[in-house]
C-alpha cells in the first residue's frame, strides 16, 4: 500500500471522487482529474487576466438566462464548488492536499453537460505530511510541509489567496456583485461537498467542516443545523441569487428560507 500510494500521489483524492459520485465521469471535472492532453484546455490564469472569463460569464447567461450580475454569481457558485473539490477532499481524506494555483489548474467549455469542466496538469505539486508515504518518494511534486497547521496554511494560500481571491478580483471588474456573497457559494460549496462524502472521509463531518472554514475565514458564511432527521445540513447566510432568475429557485439551504 505505500508503494501504491507513492506511485501516484492524487489517488487517494480521486478515490474520494469516485466514492462520492459513483463514477470517474464526473460532469465538472477532468476524467481521474488529472489532464493527460492539454489540447483544449487553458490555465485558469486566462480567468484571471480576463481572456476567458466573458466567454464562463455568456455560457452562464446562456444556461440561466437571468441578470448579467445573478448569471455571474451562479458561474461562480459551480466553477468555485468544482475547483474546490479535490483540495477538499484530499485533506479531509488523507492530508494530501494538490496546491491548486491558477496556472496548474486547467478549464474548458466543451462539455455540454456542466458549464465548465476543470482538471489539473500533471506537475501540480501536492503538499504532505512528513508521515505520508509520498514524503520520502523524492518525487519533484511533492511539497512536505512541518505538520497540520502548515498543511491547513498552504490549502488556503493556494486555493484561497492565490486562486479563489484572484478570480473574484477578475469577475468584480466585469460585474458588479459583492465578495461577501461570492465567498458564501465557496463557503456552502465545501460545506456540501464534506457532507456528501461523509461516509467515506474519516472522523467528524462537523469538526472537518468547522476547521476548513475557519482556515479559509469564511466560517460565519454558513451554519450547519438539524435537518428533518437531525442530520447537519447547510443553512447560508448569503444569496446565490437563484431566486432572481426567469424561472426562479432556492436552494435548500437559502438565507430566503430563514424564518
Amino acid at each position: 500500500m505505500p508503494g501504491t500510494a507513492a506511485a501516484a500521489p492524487l489517488a487517494p483524492v480521486t478515490m474520494a471522487l469516485r466514492q462520492l459520485f459513483g463514477t470517474d465521469d464526473v460532469p465538472g471535472l477532468a476524467r481521474g482529474l488529472l489532464v493527460t492532453d492539454d489540447a483544449g484546455w487553458s490555465p485558469v490564469t486566462s480567468l484571471v487576466d480576463g481572456t476567458r472569463l466573458p466567454e464562463l460569464l455568456a455560457a452562464a447567461a446562456d444556461q440561466w438566462g437571468g441578470t448579467r450580475h445573478a448569471s455571474a454569481a451562479l458561474a461562480w457558485k459551480a466553477y468555485s464548488y468544482w475547483a474546490a473539490l479535490p483540495a477538499v477532499l484530499g485533506w479531509a481524506s488523507v492530508r494530501r492536499v494538490p496546491l491548486l494555483v491558477p496556472a496548474d489548474v486547467l478549464i474548458h467549455f466543451a462539455d455540454p453537460r456542466s458549464l465548465l469542466t476543470l482538471g489539473l496538469r500533471r506537475s501540480t505539486a501536492v503538499a504532505v505530511l512528513p508521515g505520508d508515504p509520498l514524503a520520502l518518494s523524492g518525487r519533484p511534486e511533492v511539497r512536505v510541509v512541518a505538520g497540520d497547521v502548515e498543511l491547513l496554511a498552504a490549502l488556503r494560500a493556494t486555493l484561497l489567496d492565490a486562486h479563489l481571491a484572484p478570480v473574484i478580483a477578475a469577475i468584480q471588474a466585469e460585474v458588479r456583485i459583492g465578495t461577501r456573497t461570492l465567498l458564501g457559494s465557496v463557503a456552502a460549496g465545501v460545506a456540501h461537498a464534506i457532507l456528501s462524502a461523509a461516509d467515506g472521509l474519516p472522523g467528524s463531518s462537523v469538526a472537518t467542516i468547522d476547521t476548513l472554514l475557519q482556515t479559509l475565514d469564511l466560517r460565519d458564511l454558513v451554519d450547519l443545523v438539524p435537518g428533518p432527521n437531525g442530520e447537519p445540513t447547510v443553512q447560508r447566510y448569503t444569496c446565490c441569487l437563484a431566486f432572481t432568475l426567469p424561472r426562479p429557485k432556492t436552494c435548500a439551504g437559502c438565507c430566503l428560507r430563514r424564518s
